[in-house]
């Protein structure tokens, strides 16, 4: 009996084990090598060393707006989605410049040329950095917008929760990795063994801040009622904008409205004082 009983504990193990590599596996995906750089053709980035309050080095890029923008107060923090790194990301750089915004973009621990290794903890530790850095040169808090796209919407959600910021932005993401793990593998125990949680629905109702959700009915990952879950579960101020293009392809087909959608949020929530006659 006692044989038995054995054996089939380390049948149990060694499938919790594959289980947590594959989820592991489906949530992370960095990439070392470098596509770009610069990204944004003629607006070179400022290199910046961030530093987690639990020793790791972080790499991220900060773009100056035009001294002319009557943007030129706000700073938009990107945390981008589980794959490739900052250097994939030229377009969307370019998109948010556009706007007249300044701009700061990382790369979790693990990704690019950040050191470490990815896990929920130290994504939130990577976002708190950057914040921090964002004071530390001078940004008001009121002006510092948090940007999540699709993993980064649960590392921006814990930010706008637990740090004093001005606006939150979620693009194509998830309620929670639980959530959209069980949709996806119905015949796994997500629920159960899950390791990492990202639970941007539970955190949305604490965020006081404006509240900006952008996704599409054709998103092919993270389907179209995560994001109107986590618009109901937010707090007004919101705005819900939907997007018409693929998970990863809307600065291909969508651009105009992907640029509008982040325009009108700008327009509506942080209004530029009238300029002097």
């Amino acid at each position: 009996m006692l044989p038995l009983i054995l054996k089939t504990a380390a049948v149990v193990f060694a499938l919790f084990i594959v289980l947590r590599w594959f989820e592991r596996a489906q949530v992370y995906h960095p990439t070392r090598e470098w596509l770009a750089d610069p990204p944004v053709p003629g607006r070179p980035p400022e290199d910046v060393a961030l530093v987690t309050k639990d020793g790791v080095k972080l790499h991220a890029w900060h773009f100056k707006a035009d001294a002319s923008s009557p943007r030129s107060g706000i700073v938009w923090l990107v945390l981008h989605g589980n794959g490739g790194n900052l250097s994939l990301r030229g377009p969307m750089f370019q998109t948010l410049l556009s706007l007249g915004v300044n701009v700061l973009a990382l790369d979790y621990r693990g990704y690019g040329r950040s050191e470490g290794s990815p896990d929920e903890e130290g994504t939130y530790r990577d976002a708190e950095a950057a914040v921090d850095w964002l004071k530390s040169r001078g940004y008001p808090p009121a002006k510092i917008i948090v940007h999540g796209e699709s993993l980064g919407g649960g590392v921006a959600s814990y930010v706008a929760a637990s740090q004093e910021i001005g606006g939150l932005v979620i693009q194509s993401s998830f309620t929670s990795v639980p959530d959209i793990g069980s949709e996806k593998f119905p015949f796994l125990p997500v629920r159960l063994v899950a390791a990492f949680r990202y639970p941007t629905r539970e955190r949305l109702p604490f965020v006081k801040v404006p509240v900006l959700i952008l996704h599409s009915r054709r998103d092919q990952i993270i389907p179209f009622h995560h994001g109107e879950k986590n618009f109901a579960a937010a707090r007004d101020p919101k705005l819900f904008w939907e997007l018409h293009a693929g998970h990863n392809d809307y600065l291909l087909s969508d651009a105009p409205n992907f640029f509008t959608g982040l325009d009108t949020y700008l327009t509506r929530y942080f209004p530029c004082p009238p300029t002097s006659p």
